[in-house]
């Protein structure tokens, strides 16, 4: 089909209090439907849990992919056909599929789709079996050693070559760098404020159970004594 719409770094980000995401790539074509392509190098896990972060990740993406699509006032079943694509440089699930393709179906008849047009794919370039195109193998072999074997990878290698050579894309590449760099260091400092915030919060109900006064424990919390007599309403 023919690509009418792309863009690259596509940032949602619903309510300041929710969690916004950076899309790689957001492709529609001629029919309408959406494709979400995002690279991943890394098989994160989350270190105070210990569970990889790659499942709920694509069932969030798909969430706000599904929020940005569908404006207010419209129905349900304006909602275009998506795929939320995961090329990723591992095998998550250790099967060797060159693919790993998701939708939702009854766990009572299996054979039951649910047709909601949502489709989650995984493409593993370190896969060994499986019906996949030529371009997409030579693509997995590009990924993986930078081999070029086909026409389609030849396109994609003298692309990368011209855009190292530009100087005006290095630059925005790098103030794009920059910039996430500023956003993940915002990111981390808000979270840390609020870490911080919820512990002295849990301290002052601790030291109002043991009888201090208000003003005390602002003192000892630095959180205001408006906060702290909050707290303390709560409590009884």
């Amino acid at each position: 089909a023919d690509i009418n719409y792309i863009e690259a770094e596509k940032t949602i980000d619903p309510n300041y209090t929710s969690h916004g995401i950076r899309l790689d790539i957001i492709v529609a074509d001629d029919k309408n439907t959406h494709y979400n392509l995002e690279m991943q190098v890394k098989n994160n896990k989350n270190p105070h849990t210990d569970t990889y972060v790659l499942p709920k990740r694509s069932r969030y993406y798909q969430a706000l992919l599904d929020f940005d699509l569908l404006q207010a006032g419209q129905p349900y079943d304006l909602l275009p056909p998506t795929f939320i694509i995961f090329i990723c440089v591992f095998d998550f699930f250790e099967k060797g599929n060159y693919v790993y393709t998701f939708k939702k179906r009854c766990l009572e008849d299996l054979e039951l789709e649910l047709p909601d047009e949502a489709t989650t794919m995984l493409l593993n370039t370190k896969g060994t079996h499986g019906n996949i195109s030529k371009d997409l193998k030579s693509f997995y072999d590009y990924v993986n050693n930078h081999i070029v074997t086909t026409d389609f990878t030849k396109q994609i290698d003298d692309e990368i070559s011209y855009l190292k050579l530009d100087t005006k894309v290095r630059r925005e590449y790098m103030l794009m760098e920059a910039r996430l760099l500023d956003e993940r260091r915002e990111g981390e400092a808000v979270g840390f404020a609020k870490g911080e915030t919820n512990a002295n919060t849990a301290t002052a109900k601790r030291l109002l159970s043991m009888g201090l006064t208000v003003q005390d424990i602002a003192k000892a919390t630095s959180l205001s004594i408006e906060q702290v007599e909050a707290l303390k309403a709560d409590q009884t």
